[in-house]
């Protein structure tokens, strides 16, 4: 069997090849990349991430995203072998949670024991020959040091065949109810919108790396000095405390400083799985993303409002993209974009943004209709950029979001029915300036307290707010002037701008 795993490897065959694609899901992806001071940019690496999306029989569908490094190996072992685990036949209808979560964390022992038989024969010729290599030494003969290069060159050989590892994020979708299995650092959004057009985010699970409480209660528990691995921020080059693969934490973990102590393997393949989250009656779209493209959208805007940003995104993509593939490619290269120009900007988190890593977004949509078709939840309107300052609470920085304001091109939703606008071309009553709202609920467990819709996106200003001027006015909160210049710009046919609309 590990034979037939290797040889599998080694050719372009997949064991999924006969299972069809999901067409509700689309995904966006973009390669690594490092800023030179010319702003332009290098990639560094092959693309090393992986995802997967299929239907499987009696209205089951896997999803999942896979953040590969030193190499793409993992991370296409990973997805290949979880899906035959999952959607040969394993899952049915009449299995309850309890037998859905025993068997996702089966599939993924499997997966993690299947990989570690490919490289088998690697690893074992990497011990054997590691014995043979002599120690540096002037007084050794010509012939012992061509012999010990050629020793060497075959090791690296090896190594760059051994090395490497993933973290996954897999979504699974039965009998209408959603499971969420992780392992390391990516993450999960569910996002559900209101028929007044509100988004309701909620962050299914957290990150297992090295700031998690509970992953360093579990490594403290190993014998681990988890202060010094809180410290360090990484274990073996990576943040993560769970991962596939990567021999060097799995069978090498006493010769590795940190983890010398540990009892047992401290870095563990074990997915922490929530669920079941009902899906009936949702309106929304599920989002998978690497840890890459969090980690751009945190360095350049903060942490703060990661996940609101990028379903506001997602939202605004949505309300005019023709199909979810270039939905999800325009988020990750609107990700790329404002990383990239908040690097040549030169402000505070320009320093936070010299390099990025691979980057995937997988969207799964649910009971969401597209821009074309007959409804959606920003009614397919014309998108205009607000930019919404917001102070961080952990230092005196400022910074801002940009949110996608959607004006209604036909019409507005009421009581969910589409509905003829009482103003031509939903132009914004005078006097009034157009809102945006997105409701919070920024969770790092299902089980977390939830903010409300009540503008919490716009931080109060405390004692840092502006004075009135000598006219009695402060400054705007919220800056439209962009938005009243690109409406100005698409309704300038014969009448003016100033007729009411804007600041007078």
């Amino acid at each position: 069997m590990a034979a037939q795993r290797r040889n599998l490897m080694q050719s372009h065959q997949s064991w999924t090849d006969d299972l069809p694609l999901c067409q509700m899901c689309g995904v966006g992806t973009a390669p690594n990349c490092v800023h030179g001071p010319d702003g332009k940019g290098t990639q560094s690496h092959t693309n090393e991430d992986g995802h997967l999306g299929f239907r499987g029989e009696d209205g089951c569908f896997l999803y999942g995203v896979f953040n590969g490094y030193d190499g793409s190996r993992v991370a296409n072992f990973a997805s290949q072998c979880l899906t035959a685990e999952l959607l040969l036949g394993q899952l049915n209808s009449s299995h309850t949670d309890n037998d859905i979560r025993r068997i996702l964390t089966q599939a993924f022992d499997v997966v993690e024991k299947s990989y570690f038989e490919t490289i088998d024969d690697a690893l074992a010729e990497k011990a054997h020959l590691s014995n043979y290599l002599l120690p540096h030494n002037e007084n050794v003969s010509f012939h012992h040091s061509s012999q010990n290069q050629k020793v060497q060159e075959r090791l690296k050989e090896l190594e760059q065949e051994v090395s490497g590892g993933a973290t996954a994020v897999v979504a699974l979708i039965l009998n209408n109810k959603l499971y969420i299995a992780n392992v390391g650092s990516n993450r999960a959004l569910l996002c559900k919108s209101s028929s007044d057009g509100q988004n309701q985010v909620l962050q299914i699970g957290r990150p297992h790396n090295t700031d998690n409480d509970e992953e360093l209660q579990r490594l403290a528990a190993l014998g681990v000095d988890s202060a010094r691995v809180r410290q360090a921020g990484q274990i073996a080059g990576q943040s993560s405390t769970r991962r596939l693969g990567d021999y060097r934490v799995k069978f090498n973990y006493n010769e590795i400083d940190l983890l010398s102590a540990a009892k047992t393997r401290p870095v563990i393949a074990e997915p922490e799985i929530h669920g079941s989250q009902s899906l009936d009656s949702v309106t929304g779209f599920l989002l998978l993303m690497s840890e890459g493209l969090i980690n751009a959208l945190e360095s350049a805007h903060g942490p703060e409002q990661a996940n609101q940003e990028i379903v506001a995104m997602v939202a605004a993509e949505l309300a005019q993209a023709a199909s979810l593939e270039a939905a999800a490619q325009s988020v990750v290269d609107r990700v790329k974009r404002v990383h990239h120009d908040v690097y040549v900007s030169g402000r505070q988190r320009a320093t936070y943004c010299s390099r990025h890593e691979d980057m995937t977004l997988l969207i799964r949509t649910l009971n969401y209709v597209l821009a074309d078709g007959a409804l959606t939840p920003t009614q397919g309107g014309r998108i205009y950029p607000v930019s919404v300052p917001y102070s961080n609470s952990q230092s005196t920085s400022k910074t801002s979001v940009t949110l996608s304001l959607v004006m209604p091109s036909q019409g507005t939703l009421t009581n969910g029915t589409n509905t003829a606008s009482t103003l031509e071309e939903g132009t914004p009553t005078p006097g009034q300036s157009p809102t945006a709202t997105l409701q919070s609920t920024n969770t790092q467990t299902q089980s977390s307290s939830s903010s409300s819709g009540d503008g919490s996106l716009f931080r109060q200003r405390g004692s840092q707010a502006a004075q009135p001027d000598e006219t009695g006015r402060v400054p705007p909160y919220v800056d439209f002037s962009q938005f009243y210049r690109l409406w100005g710009s698409d309704h300038s046919d014969g009448q003016s701008t100033q007729g009411g609309l804007g600041p007078q």
